[in-house]
């Protein structure tokens, strides 16, 4: 499982540097392959491969009203592999949809990571905290 947050810069090629610690995980569940696809929230979505696989058969199955969804996730998505010191290279289609430039958030969510232009995250989150808790968060205890 992922979690934390590291603050990147992306080379002049795209590149992003993962970090070792991430870089040993991703190695040992997917061989270093890794997917990554648009997010709905203006980030990308950067999978260990066979955590998008699963991902992908979910959204493959989804109903034909989630069509445009699909084309988002499935559509956008691109197989990549990491390169001998561990960088990624994300495309520059995906990285103008993001607007990804140079800073970069690389956040832990789980089985995969979010990657998130810094200024543009920094800005959703302190919105997000200005907001009151969604509902789910109402019953559990910090």
């Amino acid at each position: 499982m992922f979690q934390g947050a590291s603050s990147l810069n992306l080379d002049g090629k795209g590149r992003l540097s993962v970090p070792t610690r991430h870089r040993d995980a991703l190695v040992a569940m997917a061989q270093g392959q890794v997917t990554l696809t648009k997010h709905p929230h203006g980030c990308l979505m950067l999978f260990p491969r066979t955590e998008w696989l699963q991902f992908r058969e979910r959204i493959a199955q989804l109903p034909m009203s989630a069509q445009w969804w699909k084309r988002i996730f499935l559509g956008n998505a691109m197989d990549v592999d990491m390169d001998a010191t561990g960088r990624v290279l994300v495309s520059p289609e995906l990285r103008e949809a993001v607007g990804l430039t140079k800073e970069v958030v690389l956040l832990g969510m789980g089985n995969h990571f979010e990657l998130w232009d810094k200024a543009t995250y920094e800005a959703h989150e302190a919105k997000a905290m200005q907001e009151e808790m969604p509902a789910a968060f109402q019953d559990f205890a910090f």
